[in-house]
């Protein structure tokens, strides 16, 4: 509750707390309109690999020109001014930058971003959740090592569950479920950027008249960014993806604590602590009555007769048993509150949501047959979606992650609804990102007890 008078002080005592954006895009836009307005915070410089890109943003969010006209990081950090740049690594590496945001949404480029931060002891956020799924568990690891914080980015949903699952736990509550809601049908998986404004119901004139990215908006669609988002909760918060993948059930705030307890209770999970998704949509399309499209949720269960009566009788929607409840936040305002992780890092030393172990992984799955010889397309593309699995699922079946199947060619046919594994593709082992991610698929490998002969699948 200290975090605004924390940064008071800071800003008082003339040593505010300084900070370096990478990537001004939507999320990066959210925060840019909101750092001036808190004190004690300096947005020292902006990366983009388009400056021009960058200072559009700038000024769209209301900044005047003067105030990031600095020509370089020791300007900016004596006249108060913001400097933009396309040299992130240059940025990092300056001695007046104390925390990165990381807001690319490139996997190899956050990896990078984030092993560059810790060579030089920087804290980062990583709003780039691709990154954080492909290498999370290793990077932390890392930052441990360097002595510098490693953190989930405050308003995006991963970090927003973390939240109330610590909230819960904190309290002496078993997590059942934790999660977010979506809009989602079984039909949404094999959608391509050909088909998603459809889904969507955009008019032309809507698409027409904004910044509409189709392969984007598809990745919100077909599952894969609720995979990568509910592999990140799963890595942070200790807790277990399904076996089969996100089921998606229809299920509005009301009805959270009656379909998200096990199955032995009546619900639809097969255990007790893991993810899942909710749906607005019933799947024959009606709208879920008081969904939760756009918020997130926990699940717990009353440890007693006592507390189950504590329950009732403060007026916590419960299932008929009484013991499951619930508890949700309706709504995510992404970076507008991203000042929180950095208030956090800078005056309490603490991430909001931390990768931990490796739990969840997210395969690239094929969503129509596939030839030897297509090029995949990544995230939201025409050739595969993101599928959640636990780890030791995915490791076990050699599959290739999301977050590397950009313009990997394939050397086998590959079924509609399989992985692709990693024998399937070609690929450059040289490639960093490739470098790192293997370098964690043999440590855990080693540490699940998952046999190397896994890789000879064919």
């Amino acid at each position: 509750m200290s975090l605004f008078s924390k940064l008071q002080l800071r800003a008082s005592e003339g040593r505010p707390v300084r900070v370096g954006l990478i990537g001004a895009g939507k999320f990066g836009s959210m925060y840019l309109s909101q750092a001036p307005r808190t004190p004690g915070i300096h947005l020292i410089a902006v990366a983009d690999l388009s400056p021009d890109r960058a200072r559009q943003s700038l000024r769209r969010v209301g900044w005047d020109e003067a105030r990031f006209a600095a020509r370089g990081m020791e300007e900016a950090a004596q006249a108060g001014t913001t400097f933009v740049t396309e040299d992130a690594d240059a940025m990092i590496a300056s001695p007046f930058l104390d925390i990165v945001i990381d807001a690319t949404g490139s996997p190899a480029a956050g990896i990078h971003h984030a092993l560059w931060a810790f060579a030089h002891g920087k804290h980062i956020v990583m709003v780039n959740v691709e990154a954080d799924v492909l290498a999370g568990p290793l990077l932390a690891r890392r930052a441990a090592e360097a002595g510098v914080i490693y953190s989930m980015a405050s308003g995006d949903q991963p970090a927003l569950i973390a939240e109330l699952v610590d909230w819960a736990r904190t309290i002496g509550l078993e997590v059942i479920c934790a999660g977010k809601g979506t809009k989602y049908l079984p039909a949404y998986h094999a959608s391509t950027p050909d088909t998603v404004w459809g889904h969507y119901g955009f008019s032309a004139e809507q698409i027409a008249g904004g910044d509409f990215n189709p392969q984007m908006f598809n990745s919100f669609l077909d599952g894969t960014k609720s995979a990568l988002e509910m592999a990140a909760v799963a890595n942070a918060c200790g807790l277990n993806p399904p076996r089969d993948g996100l089921a998606f059930p229809p299920c509005g705030v009301d009805d959270l604590p009656s379909v998200l307890r096990p199955v032995a209770d009546k619900g639809i999970l097969a255990e007790r602590g893991t993810v899942e998704v909710v749906s607005s949509l019933e799947r024959d399309g009606r709208p879920v009555f008081r969904d939760l499209r756009w918020g997130v949720y926990a699940v717990f269960e009353a440890p007693s007769p006592y507390v189950r009566d504590c329950f009732a009788q403060y007026g916590l929607r419960t299932d008929d048993t009484g013991r499951f409840a619930a508890t949700y936040k309706p709504y995510h305002l992404i970076g507008l509150e991203l000042g929180i992780s950095v208030a956090s890092i800078a005056v309490r030393g603490e991430a909001t949501g931390a990768t931990g172990d490796w739990r969840g992984d997210v395969a690239a799955t094929a969503k129509r047959a596939l030839r030897a010889g297509e090029r995949l397309d990544g995230e939201g593309g025409f050739t595969v979606y993101g599928k959640l699995m636990p780890t030791a699922d995915a490791l076990a079946q050699d599959a290739l992650p999301i977050g590397l199947a950009h313009n990997m060619v394939l050397k086998n046919d590959v079924p509609a609804g399989r992985a692709v594994r990693w024998s399937d593709v070609a690929f450059d082992a040289g490639q960093e990102a490739i470098c790192v991610r293997r370098e964690m698929e043999t440590l855990f490998r080693r540490e699940l007890g998952v046999a190397d002969a896994a890789r000879k699948v064919a």
